[in-house]
């Protein structure tokens, strides 16, 4: 993984110096909340509504071990030990006091963290892959240009105020993991026909208030012109993005209300007048950039041994993690392993500070000293023996984090709600919680099968609901909570955008609502195989709709 070098340890200890000063002004009344407002969000730091809350970065979703200890001393020391793993791939601390904040800031840059450009009017984190460096259908490994684009736009002087927060995604297999067409700049790793690397670009996808497919502007880039062109499409947006509206001040409001084809066109000037200057990527400098990620050195191993075996057969917990929490890995022997942050019944995406100091035993025993953040809101180990899984297993089971339900109908997507937000409208934990209830028994979920459902509490759509193959929206009506329910999203490489079907449902309706749902789906599914998502694309909304509120 990437490690800071002079300049990058002097950016962030200069950062935390001009924060602490910040603070300190603004506990002394120098600074009004106002005038402290901006400067809280270029460090990560939100109002939410019982207290502060800082947002880490874990650009690309990559961490090591030294680095997990240091989240579980935060959440131990300066919040309610524990923290919140996001859809952006970072962590959230949701207790903070605003006095401790600039120590937080300077232990985290001892261990190569900050929580610069976290929020606010800028270029976000750039997520990626959570398998990145280890899938067995990967075509290249997408960090070493994850870490390039983080490093362009750290401060970047002519994007640090932009319209609207900007958002990049990208992906180095054909199976999109990251989502990257609901980002305003998607990147999908590819090779033409002599073998070289570029990129499948997308601009314009989103979710929110106005949820948006990214549109394809370039089936092929070459990988020397990734900072150019993202650049090109950066300028053509500070320029003639929407500053007069908030709600329309996205790149995608850009894309539809210009049109495709002229937008590609200013992009593609834009393009030409500075492809070859500075920002032309020299391979030498992505090959070292990529040295930072080469992948430890793994052995070709057996694809499991008899004792993995045995125990497959003995137990049916262990049976279950392994049938949906092992990914796929480039060298036999290996697999990615999923750990759940979401046992049956409780938060999506928290992690307690005992879990982590485990993640990160298990990480350094085990894992190369390797740990990567889903935006899924799970914790991966990518470089794991097979034979090593039963011992992982033991002790996740001992943490309360063995869930063996990655993708099933529990895995479930949720933004902290009205619980925490000052945003929200409604709660989406609780629901999640009850949901995971309803569904958790072993039997159930294997009964159902692939179901993604994603949650959030209000039309910002932290929790993609958008993109859920059962996506539920927390809204408020006359003082009471009311959830809309979506149904055939998806954020893989066909996304799709979830169809509304009907009128919202009560707190206490939705739970049922989803039951009806599922139900409607185990009794027209063509197959065990047919998932909830290809059954909903091959019969439409229609028995779904008339299963929720009756025949027309």
């Amino acid at each position: 993984m990437y490690r800071y070098d002079e300049f990058d340890a002097s950016f962030v200890n200069q950062r935390t110096e001009q924060f602490k000063d910040q603070v300190r002004r603004r506990l002394a009344g120098e600074l009004s909340e106002d005038e402290f407002k901006p400067l809280r969000l270029m460090n990560g730091l939100y109002l939410q509504l019982h207290a502060y809350m800082l947002r880490v970065a874990i650009p690309y979703g990559t961490l090591n071990g030294r680095q997990m200890r240091k989240l579980a001393h935060i959440a131990r020391t300066y919040d309610k030990g524990y923290g919140h793993f996001t859809t952006r791939q970072n962590i959230q601390f949701n207790w903070p006091k605003l006095e401790d904040t600039p120590k937080i800031l300077e232990e985290l840059a001892e261990v190569e963290m900050h929580a610069i450009q976290t929020s606010g009017n800028c270029i976000r984190n750039v997520t990626a892959d959570h398998f990145a460096g280890a899938a067995a259908d990967e075509i290249a490994d997408p960090r070493p240009y994850a870490e390039i684009l983080r490093q362009w736009s750290s401060l970047h002087p002519e994007f640090s105020f932009l319209p609207r927060k900007f958002k990049i995604a990208i992906t180095g297999a054909p199976n999109d993991r990251a989502a990257v067409q609901v980002h305003d700049i998607g990147l999908q790793l590819t090779r033409n026909d002599e073998g070289e690397i570029g990129f499948v670009v997308y601009v314009g996808g989103g979710l929110g208030r106005t949820p948006m497919i990214g549109r394809k502007v370039r089936d092929y880039l070459p990988e020397e012109d990734l900072l150019a062109y993202s650049e090109a499409i950066l300028r053509v947006y500070n320029r003639y993005g929407r500053r007069d509206n908030k709600y329309k001040a996205r790149i995608k409001i850009l894309v539809h209300e210009t049109g495709l084809e002229e937008l590609k066109a200013d992009i593609e000037e834009e393009f030409e007048k500075i492809r070859f200057g500075v920002l032309r990527l020299p391979d030498e400098e992505v090959r070292r950039i990529e040295a930072y990620f080469a992948p430890p050195p793994l052995e070709v191993g057996p694809s499991a041994s008899e004792a993995v075996e045995s125990r497959r057969n003995a137990d049916a917990a262990f049976a279950q993690f392994l049938a949906h929490n092992l990914n796929p890995h480039r060298v036999p022997g290996y697999t990615s392993v999923t750990l759940s942050m979401k046992p049956i019944g409780g938060i999506p995406g928290d992690a307690s500070d005992a879990q982590m100091e485990v993640i990160a035993d298990l990480a350094e025993q085990y894992g190369h000293d390797e740990i990567r953040i889903s935006h899924e809101q799970n914790v991966i180990l990518p470089h794991v023996k097979l034979d090593d899984v039963p011992a992982i297993y033991d002790r996740l089971s001992a943490a309360e984090i063995a869930e063996g339900n990655a993708g099933l109908i529990t895995d479930i997507i949720a933004c902290p709600g009205m619980d925490y937000c000052a945003l929200a409208t409604a709660r989406s934990i609780p629901v999640a919680q009850r949901i995971s209830e309803r569904f958790g028994t072993a039997e159930r979920q294997a009964e159902i099968g692939e179901l993604k459902i994603k949650i959030s509490g209000c039309i910002n759509a932290c929790g993609h609901h958008h993109v859920g193959h059962i996506g539920i929206l927390g809204l408020e009506k006359k003082g009471e909570e009311f959830y809309q329910v979506t149904l055939g999203g998806s954020a893989n490489e066909n996304a799709s955008i979830g169809e509304i079907v009907g009128r919202g449902f009560s707190s206490e309706e939705v739970i049922d609502a989803i039951e009806k749902l599922v139900d409607t789906y185990l009794g027209l599914r063509s197959g065990k195989e047919e998932t909830f998502l290809d059954a909903y694309r091959r019969v439409g909304e229609a028995p779904f709709k008339e299963a929720l509120y009756g025949a027309a």
